[in-house]
This record gives C-alpha cells, sequence and structure tokens, in this order.
C-alpha cells in the first residue's frame, strides 16, 4: 500500500527566532529533506488578532474555527494553546475580544485529510499531546494518532455545519452545499468534511505561504 502524502502547515508567530521555536522549525525541515515529511508549509501569525469581521487577519480566525471545530468532533480541546481575553482602550472606552495565539501549531494532512491539530489536550486537561511529541512521531515517518475519539460520517453528518461560514448544509447524496457561502464537499471515512476540489486546486489553497514579518 502506497504511504500517504504528508502535508505539514506550521503556524508560527513572526519573527521565528525564538526558542524553542526556531529548533522546532528547523526539526521540520530537516524532516522535509529527509523524506520524513513530503512538505512543509510555513505561515506566520501575530500574538493577538481582534476576533471581528473588520480584523485583517481573517484567515487566522478561520483557522482557529476550523481547528475548533476538528477538536469538538474529536472530543478534545485546543484551550490552550489558544486563549481569549478581552482589552479595553482607555482612550475610547471600546472594548475588543481578541485570540491570543500559541507560539507554533501544527496542522497534519494525510492527502488530502486533515489528521488534527497540535497542541492539542484531552478535555478533562489530565493529557496534552504536545508539538514536541508530535514532530517527534513525525521524524520516524509516521503521522500523529491525535488523543479523544475519531468521529464517524454520521457525526459529521449530523452536525450540518459548513466548516467554512458555520452555515447549513444541504446533503445531496453525499455532496454537501452550503447556500450561505457556497461551499461544497464531502464528508471523508473519518467525519471530516473536505472541500471538493481537484488535487492541484487544494494543493495551491494550501499552499499560500505568509512570510514572515
Amino acid at each position: 500500500m502506497t504511504a500517504p502524502t504528508r502535508t505539514i502547515v506550521a503556524h508560527v508567530r513572526a519573527p521565528l527566532l525564538l526558542e524553542p521555536v526556531d529548533s522546532q522549525i528547523e526539526t521540520l525541515r530537516a524532516c522535509e529533506s529527509e523524506g520524513a515529511i513530503d512538505d512543509l508549509l510555513l505561515r506566520s501569525w501575530p500574538k493577538e488578532v481582534t476576533r471581528s469581521e473588520a480584523s485583517p487577519h481573517q484567515e487566522v480566525l478561520e483557522a482557529y474555527e476550523r481547528f475548533e471545530s476538528w477538536a469538538d468532533r474529536r472530543g478534545v480541546s485546543i484551550r490552550p494553546p489558544f486563549r481569549e481575553r478581552t482589552s479595553t482602550s482607555q482612550v475610547t472606552g471600546e472594548t475588543r475580544e481578541l485570540l491570543v495565539t500559541p507560539l507554533l501549531c501544527l496542522e497534519v494532512y494525510a492527502d488530502d485529510e486533515f489528521v488534527g491539530v497540535f497542541p492539542h489536550s484531552e478535555a478533562d486537561g489530565e493529557e496534552t499531546y504536545t508539538t514536541d511529541e508530535a514532530i517527534a512521531t513525525l521524524r520516524t515517518g509516521e503521522l500523529p494518532t491525535p488523543l479523544g475519539e475519531e468521529p464517524t460520517v454520521e457525526t459529521a453528518a449530523n452536525d450540518g455545519a459548513c466548516p467554512e461560514c458555520g452555515g447549513s448544509l444541504v446533503d445531496g447524496q453525499g455532496l454537501y452545499a452550503c447556500a450561505e457561502c457556497e461551499w461544497v464537499g464531502t464528508a471523508t471515512a473519518t467525519g471530516e468534511f473536505a472541500a471538493y476540489e481537484t488535487p492541484a486546486v487544494e494543493s495551491e489553497r494550501r499552499g499560500r505561504v505568509l512570510e514572515s514579518r
């Protein structure tokens, strides 16, 4: 059986010069050069992001919503490493809701299937699967197995929420469509929703790399 293509999307706070993050990134780069992983995509994000439709960091907010949706279906938690807080301006009195991002967060894909987000914890917080542990597994050429329970297709279908906008999905004989944002996709064997795109389009979508600022 052919091994799946292993793609890692590493979200990192810029600049990428802080220990132990830089050593983790270097290890991931070594994994790519040695063939332990097939594709490493680096994306930078700020320490804090305003949670509003006017935020210039919509990709970060969309990624967070995608991660939370996965964690809910898996029965695990991504808070921490993500945190939410409010900030009130002493000048205007305006209160903003902020999302605090982790130093490093990994999205793991096997072919076009979303394996999971690292780090994450059990719902009771007793056990955490760290990025160090995920990277150690990747170095062996294996994919890390997330904590929690593997969702079923029925779980995804019954949830009925669009992974892009959270709107309701219509099931057309296994092909799901969102009337609100026009997203179209399918439910995989692990219960994840996957966009119905050709491999070339999917690769291009995931391959947009944000340069570190």
